[in-house]
């Protein structure tokens, strides 16, 4: 069984994307197999296994970016598909795309899920310095989901006026670019000085998530490695 389609992703022209304005990002269709959402999809990680992220202050006065979360580590009780995916995202050919889209060798990728109920948001902020980039993976469909609720990650063009230690609001920016989040969709993106973006507040009724899972990838510094030798965790999910 495999999950990534891989043809989608070696056609993704690495000029092209780091030319992106207002910086590098894509919003495909189809980079998993259609058998391949549907498994994985169907078998999502229960709501249990969830932490809760609510009213967490954030730096430089942004608002908190609440939701349920969910990090990956090998222990970790998933149904079989979610593991077989994670270990095609491990394996050499994503490893490989990876590092020929981001121009890096070394890098670490970790994984969690997000699960949003209404009347939570994403403000618009810039990742940390030691992402690289992400790539996320939406997870509704037009069976639990209406476009109208909202749910899309907005790509932020700031005309290059604010710092990214600052707490502009969604209006405060110039242009925006909300990628399609609904069906077998994914949006990659690469971190900058001025890779903004968000999510607008949800308005689903009762019962409804937005539910997405992310790869992160993360410089693999000196720093890093000596973190994970003495077995603390690694950082860059923001």
């Amino acid at each position: 069984m495999k999950y990534l389609d891989l043809e989608q992703l070696r056609a993704i022209d690495s000029v092209a994307l780091r030319s992106q304005k207002p910086y590098p990002w894509i919003n495909p269709q189809g980079i998993l197999t259609e058998e391949g959402f549907q498994l994985l999809r169907e078998s999502l990680p229960p709501l249990t296994l969830f932490s809760s992220q609510f009213g967490v202050a954030r730096r430089y006065q942004q608002q908190s970016h609440d939701r349920f979360t969910l990090e990956y580590h090998d222990g970790l009780d998933i149904a079989p598909p979610w593991k077989e995916f994670i270990a095609e995202l491990r394996g050499g050919d994503y490893q490989s795309i990876v590092s020929r889209l981001t121009g890096n060798r070394s890098f670490e990728l970790l994984f969690h899920w997000h699960y949003t109920p209404s009347g939570c948001s994403v403000s618009p902020h810039c990742d940390a310095r030691r992402k690289l980039g992400s790539h996320i993976f939406y997870f509704n469909t037009s069976e639990d989901w209406d476009p109208a609720w909202g749910g899309e990650t907005v790509i932020l063009d700031d005309g290059g006026e604010f710092p990214y230690k600052s707490a502009p609001h969604f209006e405060d920016f110039k242009q925006m670019f909300p990628a399609e989040a609904q069906g077998n969709r994914s949006l990659l993106f690469f971190t900058t000085q001025r890779s903004w973006h968000g999510v607008r507040t949800l308005t689903c009724p009762p019962g409804h998530m937005r539910k997405v899972f992310i790869v992160v990838m993360n410089q693999n510094t000196m720093a890093d490695r000596v973190r994970r030798f003495f077995g603390e965790p690694s950082r860059g999910y923001e």
